[in-house]
């Protein structure tokens, strides 16, 4: 909304300082700012409300240390986070953007997910909550129309070599020439595939619809048999690992706040026609928003985590955690950067996997040796490390420091191709 009121300033009354609304990186530290501010300001406004209207916790006993004194914090404070990338994005970010527009969907959408789970659980006190089925439906729903954005949207575009355009049979929207002026040389074409980057290797990105090629000669066609099944599994996978990691206090909100610095980052580069040339990744025209929504992201989840910060003084609920790994999943797909998803949330993976891991040893070895063993002492893994006497606080800064060196990693294959 500002974005749109400054930039009409700017090009009808010459209003003074109306200009830096044009510069991403003043509208991307603004956003962080105010999501910073409106995290911190509102959030302890936000808590008594909670509170006043009798919604907090109630923690099942596990045995671990601490445990039950969390009993009775407040939850669903992933209301926090949402409000605060709201409302920056809205009032920073160019609202006609087909980018911003998924983004903001995926906001609402996994919240609106999550906050009924809450609301079952914590109001009408079915420990239960959404059920799974239900639950899988809204993220099945949200992948699909991501995909379908992606495979059907007019402005989701990506710049690739006219040549393979050509040769593929890309649809192109339009050309860039060698020399500004001259039509003697096509040096760019501007087309509209799924195409993904592929990390470790220069010069290559995978298209989706090539994959499938051996089954029509028209590649289009079946593109999305393959395309619409995998963003459907990334939002679906990152939602629930998020979830599962969301059992420390600042744990899910610290990690999510690490992924989206460097998602900032992503966006930035791939945004940036010098930039993605320079780092041999897929150039991708008007996704520049995208760097402003990672950063209300950024300071939305760090907004929270003031009071989310052990001890903490309130929980994210799935309120908070599904939509942050359905932002997140989300936003990877959009910059094309979704196989860099098990580096980049490498937390997440590893907590899920501890899950699965767990289960799947206690069923075979039940069936094989007629007792269930186990490979941890309990899971997800974070849980594994408290039973094995680890202060709460101590696991949550070693799992930041490893987030941090999974998000570094991740950065350097712009580099390591």
């Amino acid at each position: 909304m500002l974005y749109e009121l400054f930039t009409w300033l700017d090009k009808t009354r010459d209003f003074p300082g109306a200009g830096l609304f044009n510069f991403v990186s003043f509208r991307a530290g603004t956003a962080i700012i105010l999501s910073l501010i409106i995290g911190m300001l509102f959030g302890g406004r936000l808590i008594k409300l909670i509170q006043g209207f009798q919604m907090k916790e109630t923690v099942r006993d596990l045995g671990l240390e601490g445990q039950m004194e969390k009993t009775g914090t407040p939850t669903m404070g992933g209301l926090i986070i949402i409000m605060s990338i709201l409302v920056p994005t809205l009032l920073m970010a160019d609202l006609k953007n087909i980018y911003v527009q998924v983004m903001l969907l995926s906001t609402v959408w996994m919240g609106v997910i999550g906050f009924v789970d809450d609301y079952i659980k914590v109001v009408k006190k079915d420990k239960e909550g959404l059920r799974g089925k239900f639950k899988v439906l809204g993220q099945v729903g949200l992948g699909l129309i991501v995909a379908l954005v992606m495979l059907f949207h007019e402005g989701v575009l990506v710049r690739v070599d006219y040549a393979e355009a050509r040769a593929a049979g890309y649809e192109i929207e339009r050309v860039v020439y060698e020399d500004e002026g001259s039509e003697s040389k096509p040096l760019y074409a501007i087309v509209h595939a799924p195409l993904t980057d592929i990390p470790f290797v220069k010069d290559k990105h995978v298209n989706y619809a090539g994959v499938l090629a051996f089954a029509s000669d028209n590649i289009a066609r079946w593109g999305w048999l393959l395309f619409i099944p995998w963003v459907i599994f990334i939002v679906t996978a990152v939602s629930n690992a998020a979830n599962l990691t969301d059992g420390l206090d600042g744990l899910a909100t610290g990690v999510s706040a690490i992924i989206g610095a460097a998602l900032g980052l992503f966006a930035y580069v791939s945004s940036n026609a010098i930039a993605s040339d320079y780092l041999n990744i897929l150039f991708l025209p008007e996704s520049q928003e995208l760097v402003i929504f990672s950063a209300a992201f950024m300071g939305a989840t760090l907004g929270f985590l003031w009071y989310n910060a052990y001890p903490a003084q309130i929980f994210m609920g799935d309120t908070g955690s599904l939509t942050l790994g359905g932002i997140i999943a989300a936003l990877a797909i959009l910059l094309r950067k979704e196989l860099l998803i098990p580096i980049l949330c490498g937390i997440f993976l590893v907590e899920n996997l501890s899950v699965v891991l767990q289960v799947a040893y206690f069923k075979y070895t039940r069936k094989k040796y007629g007792e269930g063993r186990r490979i941890f002492k309990m899971s997800p893994l974070h849980h594994h490390f408290q039973k094995l006497g680890m202060p709460e606080p101590k696991i949550v800064v070693r799992f930041w420091i490893v987030g941090i060196l999974l998000a570094v990693a991740t950065l350097l294959t712009l580099k390591i191709r």
